[in-house]
């Protein structure tokens, strides 16, 4: 029997879980293993001593998947000098290809004052393959730091994705933090900020689609720590089939962080009747002197939308997903260059269609 069998997983009794699927994880069938790690693009950044502690970029509580990287993480560093801007993106691909395996790569960035780096992560597996990937990413930014960071997850039909996402911006200092969910069987991201210095910015971007009996799972958190300080989450989804979504966010206001800015939104699509989509937005606010929003909706395509396109000759299987692409459209917009938004508009654009050779008519580029 595996160690990993003796850990206590939490339950959906727990908020944080509530929804999720962690249930059905049976975590002493697996064993610690590693995925292959491919890196491209400036690797001088990579390898430089520096180390994040957890507690540097959370104020919450690890978590039994968390503890699990004090010990057996893969750790990838990435970490910039004063001043320093990193001339081309990072790319990190972590391929999984054994089966009953845990995988826990990790993730540092360590950006120095006024440095500016892009990192993009890509997870990647077979749908014959059977695996668990726990990544984590700890993200500090230094004042007037600026570091971008896309994780895409790629993974295949029968593999689990349980990420963290953890960032820690100083003055005046901005992260943008980006996910593309288009694979997995089960896939849960907490994705958390603190803005911790005067005029810290940060920007939360997900796009995700779960079809057949995936689920997709974000939980997320703006921590504003600091006056003046900045933060704006987009996350939209489609589900469609019997699959399921949940977002589930929390924009917190510390009695400090007067004139602060947050806003919210998520809006999900459910595309077909078996289809289901929950979401929960959240504010906690401790001074006044702040302003703050958040939306959420969840519903089908609308009526109008369709009624306009089919009346003007479009086919109704077309002009639905033409709605449907350019509702993800203003996500896609948002991710920098590095994480190939042409490319992901054809995965997207093929996903929708489930067929590839009608992708033209969605003005897909490959």
């Amino acid at each position: 029997m595996s160690s990993l069998a003796a850990l206590t997983l939490p339950t959906v009794g727990a908020e944080l879980w509530r929804y999720s699927r962690i249930g059905e994880l049976d975590l002493g069938s697996y064993a610690i293993g590693m995925a292959e790690t491919t890196v491209t693009g400036a690797v001088g950044a990579l390898g430089r001593d520096s180390h994040i502690a957890l507690a540097d970029v959370s104020s919450e509580a690890p978590d039994v998947f968390e503890s699990l990287h004090e010990s057996h993480a893969s750790v990838s560093r990435v970490s910039t000098q004063r001043g320093q801007t990193v001339s081309e993106p990072i790319l990190l691909t972590h391929t999984v290809s054994a089966d009953g395996i845990v995988c826990l790569p990790s993730l540092e960035i360590d950006a120095a004052e006024n440095s500016e780096v892009v990192v993009v992560e890509r997870f990647v597996s077979s749908d014959s393959c059977r695996s668990l990937v726990v990544p984590m990413v700890k993200i500090r930014a230094a004042q007037s730091a600026r570091v971008t960071y896309v994780a895409i997850n790629e993974l295949g039909r029968n593999t689990w994705l349980i990420g963290y996402q953890r960032a820690s911006v100083d003055r005046d200092a901005t992260v943008s933090a980006s996910t593309v969910a288009l694979g997995g069987d089960y896939s849960r991201v907490r994705a958390g900020v603190r803005l911790v210095g005067k005029g810290a910015s940060a920007k939360q971007v997900a796009l995700y689609f779960a079809d057949g009996n995936q689920m997709h799972d974000f939980r997320t958190l703006q921590d504003h720590a600091a006056p003046r300080t900045h933060s704006d989450l987009l996350f939209k989804g489609a589900v469609r089939d019997t699959a399921k979504s949940v977002y589930t966010g929390l924009i917190k206001i510390r009695d400090n962080a007067d004139k602060s800015e947050a806003f919210q939104t998520n809006r999900s699509l459910t595309l077909s009747s078996g289809a289901w989509a929950e979401s929960v937005p959240n504010l906690e606010i401790e001074t006044n002197d702040v302003k703050c929003s958040h939306a959420s909706t969840v519903g089908p395509i609308d009526d109008e939308q369709r009624f306009y396109l089919e009346s003007r000759g479009i086919r109704p299987e077309i002009a639905e997903r033409l709605v449907v692409f350019g509702f993800f459209a203003d996500v896609i917009n948002r991710l920098p260059a590095a994480a190939q938004p042409d490319a992901l508009r054809d995965k997207v654009g093929r996903k929708l269609l489930g067929d590839s050779g009608v992708a033209s008519e969605l003005g897909v580029r490959a």
